[in-house]
């Protein structure tokens, strides 16, 4: 018998004899996010996943929840939000990204999506070990979150969102024009009922769109 067929036939009698383990598919999905596209009828001049996503928007509530804490009496578990954020868009492994303007189309289709969403949360869920689903329900499935911290998050996804359509109209895509605008009025109501969004807005969001050497220019000045 040819060397490598030797090997795969030790490889594969070795197999067989491992004990039966269930298996998990909840990994897989989550890694699958980073090639859901973001922004997908959209010309976009830097293409935005998923994944990626959900980790800057999991940053930002992180630093929403400890400003919330530090600066104006809050109580919010920082890390929980930021952990929530991380999972917020996990459904989206099933069904994939729906541009805002289709999800709010109107209330009955909102509502009609929202059941999808909620359904495909529970499917991520029941793709863990029986055992470890119960540590996950109320991070993913988002009738179970808190309300507190879920607006923290909401209003986080929306800045990432606002910061993503400031860098596209920085490379002069006017599609993100609109984006922009109606983020705007978004972000002004959450500063008038979340100052730690307000402070947010004034200390970290312009420079998220500087040079590279504007940047460092600005952290020259902050040197000791």
């Amino acid at each position: 018998m040819p060397q490598a067929e030797s090997f795969a036939a030790a490889q594969l009698s070795a197999e067989q004899s491992l004990p039966e383990r269930e298996e998990s598919t909840f990994l897989a999905w989550i890694v699958r996010m980073s090639l859901i596209k973001r922004w997908a009828l959209m010309h976009s001049f830097r293409e935005e996943n998923v994944s990626e996503h959900s980790h800057q928007t999991a940053v930002i509530a992180h630093m929403l929840a400890v400003i919330k804490n530090r600066l104006y009496g809050g109580q919010v578990d920082a890390n929980r939000v930021a952990v929530l954020a991380l999972y917020h868009e996990v459904s989206e492994s099933k069904l994939q990204d729906l541009n805002s303007n289709t999800k709010y189309l109107n209330p009955e289709f909102t509502r009609q999506y929202k059941l999808i969403e909620h359904s495909a949360e529970q499917e991520c869920v029941a793709t863990l070990p029986e055992c470890l689903q119960a540590d996950f329900a109320d991070l993913i499935i988002q009738d179970q979150v808190d309300e507190e911290q879920k607006a923290i998050v909401k209003a986080a996804d929306t800045l990432a969102a606002y910061i993503k359509a400031n860098d596209e109209l920085r490379f002069s895509n006017q599609e993100f024009t609109h984006v922009k605008e109606r983020l705007g009025r978004v972000l002004a109501d959450y500063c008038a009922r979340m100052p730690e969004v307000q402070y947010f807005m004034e200390h970290f969001v312009r420079l998220c769109w500087a040079t590279v050497d504007q940047l460092a220019g600005v952290d020259q000045g902050h040197q000791p």
